[in-house]
């Protein structure tokens, strides 16, 4: 009998501090959800996914140049892990990426059932620091590999996530990767030197090819031949025939226009018929 009111009494206990353990969370997250409420005047802004992506991918190219995180990681993880912004993780703790709390945090913390009943997220003063705080999360031992990979390469880094532990979800990868490439998140991956260089490239390689046409037209062909004239290559000559222009001549010995001059010491882009031209 004495231990059976034993148990019961030790039942009787552990309910009543698991009822105190609630309370005291249901507390503390009113008094965030209060604070937060105040903040925004208990307004929040309603995000689809599209305006989240416009309101925050300035922030998440900043950590990757700041940090080596690809911006289409850290966008498509704030996608899924926030609701696009509309979590209450997100509204109330300003925390886009459900960063659990650690030994090692100093503030004020959220409580909800995740893993565990009434796991502990960090709570942020706004959302700029929740993605501060995630790149300085990924700065991490166990993370370390991952900025060995190149930082164009999501895919790698959404399976390295995975790999690392970040996530239980076993096609969290394969969420990550969805996401990144229904939105086309890789565009935000190229720093400002690197989108500047191949801009650059593609002037360059535009002026080449709108040039081309330019530097055929400036060889006129040339006009009848004299009698007997005719093309010959011996001893490195050639003889300029009907059609002939100074590109086409030095294309058929493959040789550049300025290379074909140089043999020849010409000063001009002018021949005429018959003229007998070096080519080797």
């Amino acid at each position: 009998m004495r231990s059976s009111n034993h148990l019961i009494f030790l039942a009787a206990i552990l309910i009543f501090l698991s009822s105190c353990g609630s309370r005291k969370f249901s507390k503390n997250n009113k008094q965030i959800e209060k604070a937060a409420n105040k903040a925004n005047n208990n307004s929040y802004k309603s995000y689809n996914t599209l305006s989240y992506i416009d309101e925050f991918k300035g922030v998440a190219v900043e950590e990757m140049n700041a940090n080596g995180i690809p911006a289409s990681i850290t966008l498509a993880q704030g996608i899924l892990e926030s609701g696009s912004g509309n979590s209450d993780l997100a509204k109330y703790a300003n925390n886009h990426f459900g960063i659990k709390c650690t030994s090692d945090w100093k503030g004020k913390n959220y409580f909800r059932d995740d893993d565990q009943k009434n796991d502990c997220f960090r709570v942020y003063k706004d959302a700029r620091e929740s993605f501060r705080d995630h790149s300085e999360f990924l700065k991490r031992k166990r993370y370390s590999f991952l900025f060995q990979l190149d930082k164009n390469d999501y895919k790698s880094w959404a399976q390295g996530l995975k790999t690392a532990g970040y996530a239980t979800n076993p096609k969290y990868p394969d969420l990550l990767i969805n996401t990144i490439e229904k939105y086309q998140l890789h565009q935000y991956d190229q720093s400002e030197s690197e989108k500047q260089k191949i801009a650059r490239e593609d002037r360059v390689f535009t002026e080449i090819n709108q040039n081309i046409p330019q530097e055929k037209a400036k060889f006129t062909p040339v006009e009848t031949p004299p009698p007997g004239a005719k093309p010959i290559l011996a001893d490195g000559t050639y003889t300029v025939v009907k059609g002939d222009t100074l590109y086409n001549i030095a294309k058929r010995f493959n040789l550049t226009v300025d290379q074909l001059k140089m043999l020849n010491e010409m000063s001009t882009d002018a021949i005429k018929l018959g003229q007998l031209l070096k080519v080797k």
